[in-house]
C-alpha cells in the first residue's frame, strides 16, 4: 500500500501505526534518507491495504490511503497473496513476483542471467543480515513443482515479518534482521515452459527438442534446459566422472552434462551468483524421494550434520550423506566452499510429480524453509 502524507512526521511514527519496524520501512522505501518525514511525501506500507466499504483485492495498488486521516481504514494482509496451487510455469511464476514486490515492497529483485530463449533468471532478496542464505528450484524442467512450492513458502515469509510472526517459538523478524535471503525459484525457465506450456515456444526450436525426444510431442519427462544439457550436471566437481559414465553423450532430454562443464547460460548464472555473493548455506530443492543429500567427499563441515538433523526432524525426510553423484550445483557449491550445502529432494513418486501432491509437500517441508534461516 502506497501511503500519501497530509502533515510532517517521522519513520519512527509510521511504523509504530503500522505495527513494523523502522528497518522494514527503511527496506520497502529505499530512498529515505533519515527519520524525518515532510507532508506531501509518498511512502510504501508493506502488507497492509485500505478497507473500502466494498471488498478490496489487497493487491491493488490504486486506492488513495492518507496518513494518518485514513489510518482507520488501514488493514492488514493475513491470507496469501498468491496462489500456487497451479501448474507453473515461466509465466505464472513471473506475474506471482511481481505480486508479492508489490505488496511486500522489502522484497529486492534483480536478474542474475538469462537463459537459451533469453527468458530473466530471477533473484529476490529478503533481509541485510550477516548470515546469508541461498535457495533455488527448477534446476530440472519436469521438477517445477519445487518452483510453485517456494513462491508459497516466500509468500509466508513475507507475511510472517509484517505479522511479527514466529516460527516454533523463533521471532520471524529476528530471523529477517539477522539474515540476507536469496531464492532464485526457477533456475530453467525455457525447460519448465517446454514442459507445461510449449505453445510459448517457437516453431524452429520445437523442431529441434522434438528431434532429442524420439519426434515424441509429449515433453512431461524432460529434465534438461532447451538445449538438451543437464543443467544440475554442469559443475566442476569431478564433472570429468559423469561426463565419463553418462549413457547420452551428446543433448538429451536428461542427464547429458554438456561437452565442457558450464557451458550452460542457466549454469553459469548460478554459479556467478554463488561466487560474487559468498552464501554461508545454500538449498537446492528438487523431485522426488524424500530424501536430503547433505554431504559431498567428505568436503562438508561439522556444521552440516547438525543442520540436516533439524531437517530431518522436521520433515521426516531421511537423510543421506553421500551418494554416487558429482557435477552437481550442491556438489560443487560443498566442494569449493567448504560449507553446508543442501538437496532436499520433495515428494514421492515419478516425476513430474502431480500437482495433487502439493499439499503435502509444502506442509512436510516448510520446516526446512525455516530451519536453514535459523540453525
Amino acid at each position: 500500500m502506497e501511503i500519501y502524507l497530509t502533515e510532517d512526521t517521522t519513520v519512527e511514527n509510521v511504523a509504530k501505526h503500522f505495527k513494523l519496524t523502522k528497518k522494514i520501512l527503511y527496506a520497502a522505501n529505499p530512498t529515505l534518507n533519515g527519520d524525518d518525514l515532510e507532508r506531501g511525501n509518498v511512502l510504501h506500507i508493506p502488507g497492509w491495504y485500505k478497507k473500502e466499504t466494498k471488498a478490496l483485492d489487497a493487491h491493488s495498488q490504486n486506492v488513495k490511503f492518507d496518513y494518518p486521516d485514513d489510518l482507520k481504514f488501514a488493514m492488514n494482509i493475513t491470507m496469501p497473496t498468491i496462489e500456487t496451487k497451479k501448474n507453473y510455469d515461466f509465466f505464472l511464476m513471473e506475474k506471482d513476483i511481481e505480486t508479492l514486490l508489490k505488496n511486500f515492497p522489502f522484497i529486492k529483485k534483480r536478474v542474475i542471467g538469462e537463459s537459451v530463449l533469453g527468458l530473466p533468471i530471477y533473484e529476490l532478496i529478503i533481509g541485510n543480515g550477516n548470515l546469508s542464505v541461498h535457495m533455488n528450484g527448477a534446476f530440472h524442467a519436469n521438477e517445477w513443482i519445487t518452483s510453485a512450492v517456494m513462491m508459497k513458502w516466500l509468500d509466508d515469509y513475507a507475511r510472517a515479518i509484517v505479522m511479527n510472526g514466529d516460527f516454533n517459538g523463533i521471532s520471524v523478524r529476528e530471523l529477517y534482521e539477522k539474515t540476507t535471503l536469496s531464492f532464485v525459484p526457477m533456475v530453467n525457465p525455457d525447460g519448465v515452459n517446454l514442459v507445461l506450456n510449449k505453445e510459448q515456444i517457437t516453431e524452429d526450436v520445437l523442431t529441434f527438442v522434438q528431434s532429442l525426444n524420439q519426434e515424441k510431442d509429449d515433453f512431461s519427462n524432460w529434465k534438461a534446459n532447451i538445449r538438451g544439457v543437464d543443467l544440475n550436471n554442469q559443475y566442476p566437481a569431478y564433472w570429468e566422472i559423469e561426463k565419463e559414465r553418462k549413457i547420452p553423450k551428446s543433448p538429451a532430454p536428461s542427464d547429458f552434462p554438456g561437452n565442457f562443464p558450464l557451458t550452460e547460460p542457466e549454469a553459469i548464472a548460478m554459479a556467478n551468483l554463488v561466487q560474487k555473493s559468498n552464501f554461508d548455506r545454500i538449498v537446492a530443492f528438487h523431485t522426488q524421494g524424500e530424501e536430503i543429500y547433505w554431504g559431498y567427499l567428505n568436503c562438508e563441515p561439522k556444521l552440516a550434520a547438525k543442520i540436516v538433523r533439524e531437517f530431518k526432524r522436521l520433515s521426516g525426510y531421511k537423510a543421506v550423506r553421500n551418494i554416487d553423484s558429482h557435477a552437481g550445483f550442491r556438489d560443487w557449491y560443498i566442494y569449493k566452499y567448504k560449507r553446508p550445502g543442501f538437496t532436499v529432494e520433495l515428494g514421492r513418486g515419478v516425476n513430474p510429480l502431480p500437482i495433487s501432491q502439493f499439499d503435502e509437500i509444502y506442509e512436510k517441508c516448510r520446516g526446512i524453509f525455516w530451519a536453514i534461516l535459523y540453525m
